[in-house]
């Protein structure tokens, strides 16, 4: 702690001779990018911005931790050094759970973006610096994780290995999969590995299996030596394309059948997958307390386990297709709702179909999902009568901000008394072991979601930060919600604000003590509120926000991804030091307009453009606006682009004339500096409370 407490001092004088854009780094890669359950292993991380001063790594899930190895290089002629390579030193767990966890390096200039590590059970394998052709082949031992970097154009790699007649192996990659949440990396690396005899010889070749990561299973006939070879398709490369190969003799599921199981049973599962030889069927047992939605099981199979595999853990009565015709209307399986089905499109052109009795008026929502957890399948959905009349249809569903290939139809009506039908199939009429799927039938009720933008709020001692959190209600639910957060850093308070009634947006703003210590926290963020029952007590409902970062897209557009956590930092003091407001109580009436005056404490030799807001947008998309219905900012009337030393703007808050009455709505003002054409830095004033007065 003592280093800590003089790097922090350092920087706190340090920065009031730093120049323009301070920014957070943005890791790129990890190298190697996979340690060993019951090791402790020492890996590089690579980011853009610098590192200097990290002072601690935050790691997802159970039994991993990251430390980070202290840096030699100081600050000279008092800038500060460009680390974008940092050690770390990642211990992990012997029972920790194989797979991906994200990390993130905390700094005094905040929290990372995100990065990928992969737990695996095998000893892990670096590349060698010569591997690049069949004679200077890296021979490894088995079984190992192969990690190393596609890392320019033409690069192939090599590796050789023995085996014993008759050994079934499976070679599983990640690579483009780690890409996917790496914010600055716009063109991802496309990998397809080959198998070779010793002497030349092609024996097997994969490519997409995991989205663009292929998997390849291969029984050897004949003992000797053999290479692997791994290259990117389009025989492109980039210093930041990491890349891990699983190579072992342990049976590899992707999915199982029935996809669905219940908390506190035991059920007998067939797995689908690879090298799966007598390992065919595990029995898994689902603790009481197992989190309700998709989670990650290693199976017990036959004296070992397999890889973890997803499994939808649901309370609804569980219903399995059965072995009886199902193709049709008039043979489909009859079921009673709500329930969870659990089925496959086994060959090509099968069709499911489940039926179920309904009173007219009664309302059910019908989800499936496969495609999010490795199915085959591609579903199409229908709603039908007993005679094959179609009511309803869906096809792709979206989930927030992303689209995905599995089927959704909500809060459907049933028209009259009588008997309807579920029918699934592929979109393609394709089948196989491969196509399971998982039907939740429920009845409809009124409920929301949550999603966060963005994935971290970073500020330093005294300033405010902030995060838009937007609602898609379901099922005609209008309420307000009341956001919550939980498990804030040391020195931190939070100001939830509230999506209105019929409203989208609402804001969380984060205020920093003054004397607030340097430090970082994962925070948990949700929402409540209550719904009124037709008989008994009113409801009460809460929903978890799903937290996104933003990612660079090519051509200066903004993506977005689905992350675990939502991090909040406490830094050193960076480009602006303060946002104040000449009220925090802003009343406005009907067709009234009126400013509120926005003062920035630039830091000492900052002059860098300053846009003061109230939306969080980029070209022309908004993505959090919590200000009340028919209020706008007038932009012709405000003065929002500081530049030099300027530090005084004006925002022009407008009430349209039928405008409705809101009492005191949290708005955020902030003060935005580019670091990029799509990130920047927010720096964020005290709540401002809009109130709309009656006319």
């Amino acid at each position: 702690m003592k280093t800590l407490s003089i790097t922090f001092a350092f920087l706190l004088c340090g920065a009031a001779t730093a120049h323009a854009e301070a920014t957070y780094p943005m890791l790129m890669s990890l190298q190697p990018v996979a340690a060993q359950v019951g090791e402790t292993s020492e890996l590089t991380v690579h980011s853009r911005y610098t590192m200097y001063g990290a002072y601690q790594v935050l790691v997802t899930g159970q039994g991993v931790t990251g430390e980070i190895v202290p840096h030699p290089d100081k600050p000279k002629d008092g800038k500060i050094p460009n680390l974008t390579q940092q050690k770390i030193k990642f211990t992990v767990a012997a029972d920790a759970l194989p797979g991906v966890r994200e990390i993130r390096v905390a700094t005094p200039r905040g929290v990372s973006t995100i990065g990928q590590l992969v737990v695996t059970r095998d000893p892990v394998i670096r590349e060698a610096k010569k591997n690049n052709t069949p004679d200077e082949a890296q021979a490894i031992t088995l079984p190992a994780t192969v990690c190393g970097t596609i890392e320019k154009s033409e690069d192939v790699d090599y590796f050789k290995f023995q085996v014993d007649a008759g050994a079934e192996l499976c070679f599983h990659v990640r690579s483009m999969r780690l890409q996917d949440k790496i914010h600055d990396l716009q063109q991802h690396v496309d990998p397809i590995i080959t198998l070779y005899r010793a002497g030349g010889g092609t024996l097997a070749v994969a490519d997409n299996i995991f989205f663009g990561d292929p998997l390849l299973a291969y029984r050897f006939e004949e003992a000797g030596e053999y290479l692997l070879e791994i290259r990117d398709l389009r025989y492109q490369g980039n210093k930041y394309w990491s890349y891990s190969i699983e190579i072992n003799d342990r049976p590899y599921a992707s999915t199982v059948h029935p996809l669905g199981v219940a908390r506190g049973t035991a059920i007998e599962l067939e797995l689908v997958g690879w090298s799966l030889g007598d390992h065919s069927h595990g029995t898994l047992t689902i603790p009481q307390d197992a989190l309700l939605g998709a989670g990650n099981f290693e199976i017990p199979v036959a004296g070992t386990v397999t890889n973890p595999v997803s499994v939808i853990v649901d309370d609804q009565p569980q219903v399995v297709e059965s072995d009886e015709e199902n193709n049709a209307a008039d043979t489909a399986q009859m079921i009673s709702l709500p329930a969870g089905i659990s089925g496959r499109i086994s060959d090509e052109s099968d069709i499911d179909c489940f039926a179920f009795e309904a009173k007219k008026g009664d309302r059910f929502s019908f989800e499936v999902v496969a495609r999010r957890y490795q199915s085959g399948l591609d579903s199409h959905l229908r709603i039908l009568n007993s005679q094959g009349k179609q009511f309803a249809l869906n096809d792709d569903l979206s989930l927030g901000k992303r689209r995905y290939s599995d089927s959704w139809i909500e809060n459907w009506k049933a028209p009259a008394d009588g008997k309807y039908v579920i029918e699934i199939r592929d979109l393609h009429l394709r089948g196989g072991p491969e196509f399971v799927y998982y039907v939740r039938a429920t009845r409809s009720v009124p409920y929301f979601e949550l999603f966060a933008d963005t994935d971290k709020t970073q500020m330093t001692p005294g300033t405010n930060g902030v995060v838009f959190v937007r609602a898609k209600r379901k099922n005609g639910f209008k309420g307000p919600i009341q956001l919550n957060v939980a498990n804030l850093p040391q020195g931190v308070t939070a100001h939830c604000g509230q999506i209105l009634a019929g409203g989208t947006d609402g804001c969380i703003i984060f205020e920093s003590a003054a004397d607030a210590p340097l430090n970082v926290a994962n925070v948990k963020i949700n929402g409540t509120t209550q719904i009124e029952e037709k008989q008994g007590e009113p409801k009460s409902l809460t929903a978890n926000a799903t937290v996104y970062q933003e990612t660079y897209r090519p051509g200066g557009g903004r993506g977005h991804w689905e992350v675990e956590t939502h991090t909040v930092s406490v830094g050193a003091p960076h480009d602006i030091r303060k946002v104040t407001l000449n009220t925090t109580d802003l009343k406005l009436k009907p067709g009234q307009s009126q400013k509120v005056e926005v003062t920035l404490q630039r830091a000492p030799g900052f002059t860098g453009n300053v846009t003061l807001d109230a939306l969080f947008r980029h070209l022309g998309g908004i993505y959090g606006n919590s200000l009340p219905p028919g209020v706008t900012l007038d932009m012709g009337a405000s003065k929002t682009l500081l530049t030099g030393s300027t530090s005084k703007g004006v925002l022009v808050f407008k009430a349209a004339a039928n405008a409705k009455p809101v009492e005191k709505q949290q708005v955020a003002v902030m003060a935005n500096v580019s670091i990029n054409f799509v990130m920047k830095s927010t720096y964020c004033g005290p709540p401002l409370m809009v109130t709309v007065q009656k006319p």
